[in-house]
């Protein structure tokens, strides 16, 4: 008995083909599944968009309300209505007493500098004259 080849011409033209058909519908699955992921996106934008109007309109309602309208006053600009006795305490600021106490040592001007340094140079010292600053070459 002869040996009958592994690939006859008839699975050959069958690979062939069954190439070309995966090949041309490669790219229209693979933009069918990118337009449905953008298609997605656009949906969790547009929840998130109408959540944000629903506050908005929340907000707007709330803010015809003149209960509201007093509090708000009365809590950010400190209001007080006719008959009240208002007060605001002021409590000292930490940050502030620490910073001013760690500042360092101003640093002159280069033009104080340099001219410090040509005064030392006509006198023949070698050292910039002392005015209460320290100075630093740069």
């Amino acid at each position: 008995m002869a040996k009958r080849p592994q690939l006859t011409g008839r699975a050959a033209i069958l690979a062939v083909v069954v190439c070309a058909i995966a090949m041309s519908l490669a790219y229209p699955v693979r933009e069918y599944i990118s337009f449905r992921r953008s298609i997605s996106e656009l949906r969790a934008e547009k929840a998130r968009v109408e959540a944000e109007k629903q506050a908005l309109l929340a907000r707007d309602r709330q803010s015809n309300d003149p209960n509201w309208i007093k509090k708000t006053a009365k809590e950010r600009l400190h209001f007080c209505g006719p008959g009240e006795k208002c007060y605001v305490v002021m409590q000292p600021e930490k940050g502030k007493e620490q910073t001013a106490v760690k500042q360092p040592a101003a640093i002159p001007p280069w033009y104080q500098t340099l001219w410090e340094s040509v005064q030392a140079a006509d006198k023949g010292t070698g050292q910039p004259a002392v005015t209460g600053k320290e100075s630093v070459g740069r």
